[in-house]
């Protein structure tokens, strides 16, 4: 068991029977009274994210999870199947599990898988990966009452907002967290 001083942003916390990413932590020592934590947390499952604060050295469960380099294989009808670069095991997500990071998968790219006590628990992509655009319109020079970007369709079916310049067939770094168009990618 650690403490409450212990906290790491990442680090994966067992409290109330569910699973809670730090995403940020602050340690606080007011002028009068006892010092604490106020932290921010990150349901593993459902994505809720919620401020909790922490008397300071209280004991808290750090839960074991183990995160592994894995390979996205396909998907079909029953899920996406990823396959362990260590072993070559292969293992079958839900569609809830992968959540929005399909959006973000290609045949054959890596991605972390955690895993809690033998169960797959989410995925967890780079922080950017290059796609290519499949569609958008012709951009029309002069066109600025939309801010300069127009919709595109990239190959996974996600649609981003790119700058009038970019054409089909472009290949463009997109930013996972977000969404965002980062830049073209020349070859």
């Amino acid at each position: 068991m650690a403490t409450s001083n212990d906290l790491k942003n990442g680090i994966v916390l067992n409290m109330d029977n569910q699973l809670w990413s730090v995403i940020e932590f602050q340690h606080v020592k007011p002028g009068k009274g006892p010092a604490f934590v106020r932290t921010k947390l990150k349901n593993v499952i459902s994505g809720k994210v919620i401020d909790r604060t922490l008397n300071a050295g209280v004991k808290i469960d750090i839960a074991t999870v183990d995160k592994r380099e894995m390979q996205y294989l396909y998907g079909d009808s029953d899920g996406f199947v990823f396959m362990d670069t260590q072993d070559y095991n292969q293992v079958t997500l839900t569609n809830e599990l992968v959540g929005d990071a399909v959006n973000y998968l290609l045949e054959n790219q890596q991605a972390v898988v955690a895993i809690h006590e033998g169960n797959p628990i989410y995925v967890e992509l780079p922080a950017s990966v290059v796609l290519e655009i499949t569609f958008t319109e012709p951009g029309l020079q002069g066109d600025r009452s939309s801010g300069g970007t127009k919709p595109a369709t990239v190959e996974t079916g996600l649609q981003i907002q790119v700058p009038l310049f970019v054409e089909q067939g472009t290949k463009v770094k997109v930013d996972t967290r977000t969404g965002d168009y980062l830049g073209r990618v020349t070859d």
